[in-house]
């Protein structure tokens, strides 16, 4: 049995907010830069995403301060609605509906993916605003979790998740053909 350790977020990775160019600007659309939002998860059914709805280009980044997540950044919507979570299959970057986590050496991308769905409740419920709830950088960054201090340990329950939401995924192609 390997050691659990509680920690915060933060020693997890690096936590990144994203932002927005502005649409008043042409030239900041259309590029070759995956851009995802909130809206793009909303109906994303996968653990791993490539892209979103639209692209923005190298002048629509370098107009605002998103930042290109890696690949493995987890994604994590923390506003709008807050708990939206997807991996980054490629180097892509978001909006400020985000509060990303550029994972390090003490995690696996995949177990932080599941950790986050697990705990998406109470980050929620830490949320704060009148108009909506958004989770802000530092409250993200202080979210307490439980974690298997052996990465190779945090790799095989990912692992065993990952197996069981491949083969409900696999349902529901079966399903919806069914269907068609």
């Amino acid at each position: 049995m390997t050691e659990w350790i509680e920690c915060t977020l933060d020693k997890l990775g690096e936590i990144v907010g994203g932002a927005t160019p502005s649409t008043k600007c042409e030239d900041y659309y259309g590029g070759s830069i995956p851009w995802i939002t909130p809206k793009d998860l909303s109906s994303f059914k996968g653990r791993y995403i490539t892209s979103g709805e639209r692209n923005i280009t190298e002048k629509g980044l370098a107009s605002c301060s998103a930042q290109m997540m890696p690949k493995d950044a987890v994604l994590f919507t923390s506003r709008a609605p807050i708990g939206y979570v997807a991996i980054a299959s490629q180097s892509v970057c978001t909006n400020q509906g985000f509060k990303s986590i550029v994972v390090n050496e003490k995690a696996d991308p995949l177990f932080v993916y599941y950790l986050l769905k697990y705990n998406k409740d109470a980050i929620e419920a830490m949320g704060s605003g009148t108009t909506f709830k958004e989770v802000s950088g530092k409250t993200m960054r202080a979210v307490k979790v439980r974690i298997p201090l052996d990465v190779s340990y945090q790799n095989r329950i990912a692992a065993v998740l990952d197996s069981l939401d491949t083969k409900i995924e696999n349902n529901e192609r079966i399903n919806d053909n069914l269907e068609a």
